[in-house]
């Protein structure tokens, strides 16, 4: 009786159908995930291009989004190797096939190319990894040979059960015979491997239930050889010569089909047995290694690492505690938290940025919770809102064992040199490596800086040659010959368009129409746009420019601000994108023409290479906590003259990575009536987030302070008053949180009072402070310890700010953007700062009119305000009421989307103490460690 024959077409078949499904099932846990797969091909051999067009309609048919990648026969080994790389680094990429051989005139090692390729993406199972696995026997963590493979699925196909059978491999190749042994050995067959050497081949042969040929000779197993009834796997392919044949020859495999179907139980056919087999387990090693990927890399699911700190007492200094602790490498936190090696780029070992390319990977992911840490109106004493910021995270993450984020501003150089020091947290609550943190970390602030005077340098060079050319003489030179022609740059195609010029040849333009586009006839006195430096620096806050003799006299009074008060910086904070980003750079309004129009940086020419200077500082920069939980650091508006919050960027990207019950924790700068309603009313407005928690920080002294206590001198001892239980003093203060308690509740959600202890409070003292907390209307008020215990000091408020998540909450804006700008103002000073009405000095009126003239009276307000009181004098602690708000000016950043309301007298760079901070800064030169920053 003859064999039966294993039809590897009809197996391979059923194989591709269910790694369609396979398939399918994917993209209903991703809708944009596909299994990709890349074909290196070097040279142009016609057999490897049959192969390969082979395995690309095997992965279109699946639903494999393959590629393939051609190199030159010139290519030469390190051309390969770097494409490879490439590869590897490709998270869309989940198999790479190497195609052999290498078709190059130079010398290349095939071992080391194919060993290049990652094992995870090693579809073809040939490196050394693999090989070593599957030798061992480790089937579910490596990647089988698709030959082998294929074989074992037609051998599988018979129902006759491997273990226990005698089998026998004829060759020992890479490819197929040793992998072959291996597999059927770890399946529990006794396995012989035979190839030339073997002495009395028919005779091992004859012993096989299952044989597996792979010898590259043809026909060389005869009928006679095999045992009745064995299974026959024929993995040859030879050409014979046969004059019946149009091309004059025909395939054949190992085994001399004929005469062997009479003996075995079952054949495989040459063609049409194991070679539709190979591409099919190609195609199925892809699926699976997409499944791994997929599995490995789901948000919200993280395989994360604590670093257990080693508290100490007395609490060290910030920088001792910072360098007791070592950092993990950040690649390895960013793959714990879910990132993707192309998503990351590496600054060093400590921190790094974060490619936008994940907000559309994770689009589909729901969000986690969302925390806002604000505080009570600041005083000297200090509340402690960036370190319980940093015990939050560390109490919810190491501690409670939940996917937690930090979103942090970045801070300015001007203070850290200044007065006020470092800004990553305090005690055993802090973002490390603090020098880092706390100076260039990576470049944001200096490419706001380089990008901001580009724009201040644009509009001075325009004036001048405005008024040293004529119209003709200003248009040739903006729109030059080259190669005999002029011709428009797409920045001034969009200028022409907005001034309804709706031509493109520089030819055909009417005098009127050169001189309304040549010129932008900005009125000198109405430029808003200021130079800037990160430094502070008091005499800059009035200069003239202009004065050498090259700038013929066209001098005019300018000013600088600190870098962190810049549109752009407010920009990076509140773009949602890189195209959304170009677009408000381009919308910034830098001066007013002297008939009235807005002046843009799109008009200026320069929004295009604003965005080039910024295309780096959009990512968000990646650290860590002490404990080991991670930190996104981007952007640092000021709060009293700009909003004050990091990026919607980062918080965006943090609240898909952590997953829905995961929490992403950022901070509003200064009091609540400051960075928190510009949170709520500016940030979320622009994000369309939805916070589910207000965490109100506050401490025994400081409301000490509000209740009437003495004024605090920097260096000298602290009165008594702030060292001794004084609850008449705090009870009076603790009106100030009453008041920050109802103006977080104006925006409907729940408050949690968070109370920073020190070593001063008393007992008494604190439980007070809850207690009138909760009587104000907060959810709950915790007392806190992390600055002392790190995240463990933490705990109790990390439970109550995840009870506080799933209470109702029913957010809302304060105001209407349709209102009058003068309305949006009067209810932001009644309803946050407790005033009876607002004055609108005549500049500001004036500005009113202006604006809503431009049409930017819908823009929403940020008041520049000091942080110091609830009303505009710094003097005033608690609760100040009667009072009339004085609007000064009002000034326009239309890029970044709001209008700003100055309130009294509000510097725009901070000056230099007596003692700056910079005196106690030094480098240690054989251990490069900076000393004294902190």
């Amino acid at each position: 009786m003859s064999a039966q024959i294993i039809s590897g077409k009809e197996v391979s078949a059923q194989v591709r159908e269910r790694l369609k499904k396979d398939v399918e099932k994917m993209k209903l846990q991703d809708l944009n995930f596909r299994p990709g797969l890349v074909v290196l091909q070097v040279g142009d051999r016609d057999d490897s291009n049959l192969y390969i067009s082979m395995k690309l309609k095997a992965a279109a048919e699946i639903g494999i989004n393959a590629t393939h990648m051609r190199l030159p026969k010139t290519a030469t080994e390190e051309e390969v190797l770097h494409s490879i790389t490439e590869v590897n680094e490709n998270s869309s990429i989940h198999g790479l096939i190497v195609q052999l051989p290498l078709d190059s005139v130079h010398k290349i090692d095939t071992e080391k190319v194919t060993n290049a390729v990652a094992p995870e993406k090693d579809v073809d199972g040939l490196t050394s990894i693999n090989a070593g696995k599957l030798s061992r026997g480790d089937l579910g963590d490596c990647f089988i040979p698709c030959t082998p493979s294929g074989c074992m699925e037609l051998i599988r196909q018979t129902g006759v059960s491997v273990a226990g059978k005698r089998a026998v491999v004829l060759g020992r190749s890479k490819i197929v015979g040793a992998p072959m042994h291996d597999l059927l050995l770890w399946n529990h067959a006794t396995v012989t491997t035979c190839h030339s050497k073997t002495t009395d081949l028919a005779g091992e042969v004859g012993k096989a239930d299952i044989l597996v040929v792979g010898i590259g000779r043809a026909e060389m197993v005869k009928g006679e050889w095999i045992k009745k009834g064995a299974v026959v796997i024929d993995c040859g392919i030879n050409h014979v010569p046969d004059d019946t044949k149009p091309s004059g020859k025909r395939v054949v495999g190992d085994v001399h089909y004929a005469s062997a179907k009479e003996q075995a139980g079952f054949i495989t056919p040459v063609p049409g047995g194991v070679g539709p087999m190979t591409v099919a387990m190609l195609m199925a090693n892809t699926v699976l290694s997409a499944k791994r990927f997929l599995d490995s890399h789901q948000p919200g699911k993280w395989s994360i690492s604590h670093t257990k700190l080693n508290l100490q007492k007395p609490v060290p200094s910030d920088i001792v505690i910072s360098r007791s602790c070592v950092p993990k490498p950040i690649d390895h936190l960013a793959r714990e938290v879910g990132l993707l090696c192309d998503e990351v780029e590496l600054y060093g070992k400590t921190k790094a940025k974060v490619q936008l390319s994940i907000i559309k990977r994770l689009q589909a992911q729901p969000d986690g919770k969302y925390v806002v840490v604000t505080g009570i109106t600041p005083t000297p004493l200090g509340e402690g809102k960036s370190t319980t910021t940093i015990g939050l995270v560390q109490a919810l993450g190491a501690h409670m064992k939940l996917n937690v984020f930090a979103c942090v501003r970045q801070p300015s150089q001007g203070p850290t040199f200044g007065i006020k020091g470092g800004a990553a947290g305090g005690g055993y609550s802090q973002v490390i490596p603090m020098e880092e943190f706390n100076l260039h970390l990576t470049g944001d602030i200096h490419a706001i800086t380089a990008a901001n005077n580009l724009v201040a340098a644009a509009i001075d060079a325009r004036m001048f040659h405005e008024s040293t050319q004529s119209d003709k003489a200003l248009y040739n030179r903006l729109v030059p010959l080259n190669g005999g022609q002029r011709k428009f740059s797409p920045i001034q195609i969009n200028r022409l368009k907005r001034l309804g010029i709706e031509k493109t040849d520089p030819s055909t333009l009417t005098e009127e129409e050169i001189t309304r586009f040549a010129r932008l006839d900005m009125e000198p006195s109405s430029v808003t746009w200021h130079r800037v430096l990160d430094t502070n620096d008091r005499f800059l806050r009035k200069i003239t420019i202009g004065q050498s003799p090259t700038e013929k006299g066209h001098t005019r009074e300018a000013q600088f601000d600190i870098t962190v008060a810049s549109e752009i910086m407010a920009v990076l904070a509140l773009t949602s994108s890189l195209e959304d980003m170009r677009q408000r750079l381009a919308k910034m309004v830098v001066a007013t023409s002297r008939s009235g129009q807005p002046i843009t940086t799109e008009d200026l020419g320069v929004s295009g290479a604003l965005a080039v200077l910024m295309k780096d500082a959009i990512k968000p920069n990646l650290m860590q906590t002490l404990e080991g939980t991670p930190v996104f650091v981007h952007a640092g508006p000021f709060a009293n003259i700009a909003h004050g919050n990091s990026s919607i960027l980062a918080d965006k990207i943090a609240l898909k990575l952590v997953g829905p019950e995961g929490f992403v924790v950022t901070e509003a700068g200064f009091g609540a009536d400051i960075g928190m309603e510009k949170f709520f009313n500016i940030k979320c407005r622009y994000s369309g987030l939805r916070p589910h928690v207000v965490v109100l920080v506050a401490t025994v002294r400081a409301l000490k302070m509000h209740g009437g206590g003495p004024t605090v001198t920097a260096g000298m001892p602290l009165p008594k008053e702030y060292i001794e239980e004084n609850l008449e003093l705090l009870e009076k203060g603790c009106s100030n949180m009453r008041k920050q308690i109802e103006n977080a509740q104006h925006f409907g959600v729940p408050v949690v009072v968070a109370v920073n202890g020190f070593k001063a409070d008393t007992e008494a003292e604190l439980d007070l402070v809850c207690s009138v907390a909760k009587a104000a209307g907060a959810f709950d008020a915790v007392r806190c310890s992390h600055w002392a215990e790190g995240g463990a000091g933490a705990v109790a408020l990390g439970q109550a700010v995840q009870k506080a998540s799933e209470a109702p909450s029913n957010f809302k804006f304060l105001y209407n953007l349709e209102l009058p700008i003068a309305d949006k103002i009067r209810i932001i000073a009644q309803k946050i700062y407790g005033a009876d009405d607002i004055e609108l000095l005549p500049e500001a009126q004036h500005k009113v009119e202006l604006y809503t003239k431009q049409g930017f009276s819908n823009l929403p307000m940020c008041m520049a305000k000091t942080h110091l009181s609830l009303s505009h004098e710094a003097d005033k602690k608690g609760v100040p009421t009667g009072f009339i708000l004085p609007i000064r000016d009002i000034r326009a950043s239309v890029g970044a989307g709001f209008l700003f309301p100055l309130v009294g007298t509000m510097p725009t760079i901070p000056g230099l103490p007596t003692r700056p901070c910079f005196y106690d800064i030094d480098l240690d030169p054989e251990t490069e460690q900076v000393n004294g920053l902190f």
